[in-house]
């Protein structure tokens, strides 16, 4: 009876424990993510939301959600971020935490559900070029059926995200006539089916998804991250290559290395940990750039120039494939080579600087009569001799002195042969004679 009883309590325990740890599980597991999509839409916010989203599958989250707060940015980054979004098995819920323009909208149309604060807004997503211009037809026919992609991915009627691109679409019902571009408020997402219900904080959200008692993990970008995202902005990069090659020009003014040098090679390593850290640059470029760095280097000591072109090649080719974009680096290149050449320009017309570096291009030496050079043997013993001319002199002739026959020319004046001249000057090769009066003796 004992034994019989002992048995039923470990099975009563075994049930227990089956019944407990299914919600144990359940609670564990019942978590949401919370990551801020922030500023401007770029490569560096991909890098950020690809890791952050990677721990929200791996922790097997009920839900993410994407806090958006955003003026735009650049298509090329928000179309990289939309297909991880749509790649991502959670459920991502789009927060409009005051606005989200231009690629933000983009992004929000890719989200399962979207939220919305009272006085938040969506729309205004014309795609513009780096000038702040409006983009040529081709760019823009691309990104309004994109928006409109956009839109029918999420089962949403796609007019109002192609108003929100093309000024043509005329809605003036949404104070969007043709001519203008749309964007909604809060309560007119939610009309249109752009938003499904309007929130005022991320409890509500919480609440709205059947999620409020879920554990709120929140996810912000690394001090790395914010570094890249900081880096990796256009602006930035030409501000970067700018410094850097300012300081390598001025590098060239000063023998051996000193602060500008390291001033270059400190924009440059910051321009590359910014690119590796968002993934757009690979240990390739660093290594294709360390190369033409040591080859430009090498040209102090290797004269001929080849050397120093061939290594200055190998660093625009791997600043070129390290940006984000191969077009936008290459603006940044040339507006950074240009405020260079300036500089070099003012350095040398109006400091009077000479390029170290050239030293090793360009002869300097001179072979002076004060460096003790001399063209020829200057024959200053032959002053005051007396000779006779055996050819005229027009002015240009020949003379004997004693047993010496010796080029000259007179004075200025024509002298005939057989006349009695005397050596009054000798500068290098050229001796100048006078004819001597008849009756004239020397002494």
């Amino acid at each position: 009876m004992k034994k019989t009883s002992s048995i039923s309590w470990i099975l009563i325990c075994l049930l227990s424990f089956t019944f407990i740890f299914p919600s144990l599980t359940a609670h564990a597991n019942k978590n949401v993510y919370h990551i801020p999509l922030e500023d401007e839409v770029e490569k560096g916010l991909y890098a950020f939301l690809q890791r952050a989203f990677e721990e929200a599958v791996t922790a097997d989250a009920k839900a993410i959600i994407l806090e958006i707060h955003t003026p735009g940015g650049f298509t090329d980054a928000a179309e990289d971020i939309a297909k991880l979004m749509d790649n991502t098995p959670v459920e991502i819920i789009a927060f409009i935490n005051s606005k989200a323009h231009s690629a933000g909208a983009f992004l929000a149309l890719h989200a399962d559900k979207i939220y919305m604060v009272p006085d938040g807004t969506m729309g205004a997503a014309a795609i513009i070029d780096s000038a702040g211009n409006a983009a040529d037809e081709k760019a823009n026919s691309a990104w309004i059926t994109t928006m409109k992609a956009a839109a029918e991915s999420s089962k949403r009627n796609p007019i109002y995200a192609q108003a929100m691109a093309d000024k043509t679409v005329n809605l003036p019902e949404l104070r969007a006539p043709e001519g203008k571009l749309l964007t909604l408020s809060a309560s007119e997402a939610l009309e249109v089916g752009y938003s499904e219900g309007t929130v005022k904080t991320l409890s509500d959200v919480l609440a709205r998804i059947g999620l409020e008692d879920s554990e709120v993990i929140s996810i912000e970008p690394t001090f790395a991250e914010k570094i890249a995202r900081f880096i990796t902005n256009p602006i930035v990069v030409t501000l970067l290559l700018t410094v850097a090659s300012l300081g390598l020009m001025i590098e060239l003014f000063s023998p051996g290395f000193g602060w500008p040098g390291l001033t270059a090679l400190t924009a440059f390593a910051a321009f590359f940990f910014g690119h590796m850290v968002a993934g757009l640059a690979g240990y390739e470029s660093v290594l294709i750039f360390v190369v033409g760095l040591i080859l430009l280097v090498s040209e102090l000591f290797v004269p001929g120039g080849i050397v120093g072109i061939i290594g200055g090649a190998f660093m625009i080719i791997s600043l070129l494939f390290a940006g984000e974009s191969v077009v936008h680096m290459a603006y940044s290149i040339l507006i950074a080579l240009f405020i260079a050449v300036m500089g070099m320009v003012v350095l040398m017309k109006f400091f009077g600087k000479n390029l170290h570096v050239f030293n090793k291009l360009i002869l300097r030496d001179a072979t002076t009569t004060e460096e003790g050079y001399v063209s020829n043997v200057n024959r200053i013993e032959l002053l005051g001799k007396i000779g006779e001319t055996i050819t005229p002199l027009r002015p240009a002739g020949t003379v004997v002195v004693g047993n010496e026959r010796i080029d000259v020319v007179s004075e200025g004046s024509y002298i005939d042969s057989k006349k009695k001249v005397e050596i009054i000057q000798v500068e290098g090769s050229r001796i100048v004679v006078r004819e001597m009066k008849e009756g004239v003796e020397k002494i």
